[in-house]
């Protein structure tokens, strides 16, 4: 199990339309309507790197998202 913490940028105006999209991807746990530098912070739990790759893709591909930063979360 892989989890990424993908924070996301919108467009003003945007952040309903993404948020509902974004509830709507597999693969996503949570996500947080955040304010500062970043618009959402993703969540996401996925079987490997390759589907988190892609999950990201997702995101990505979203109208109205701008930047995606994500990062890698591993077990100690």
């Amino acid at each position: 199990m892989v989890v990424g913490v993908t924070m996301v940028n919108v467009v003003p105006g945007e952040e309903r339309y993404v948020y509902r999209t974004l509830l709507e991807l597999g693969g996503i746990r949570e996500v947080y309507h955040v304010f500062g530098e970043y618009d959402f912070v993703v969540i996401i739990e996925v079987e490997g790197l390759t589907a988190l790759n892609n999950s990201v893709d997702n995101i990505r591909d979203i109208k109205g998202v701008t930047t995606t930063h994500t990062i890698v979360g591993a077990e100690l």
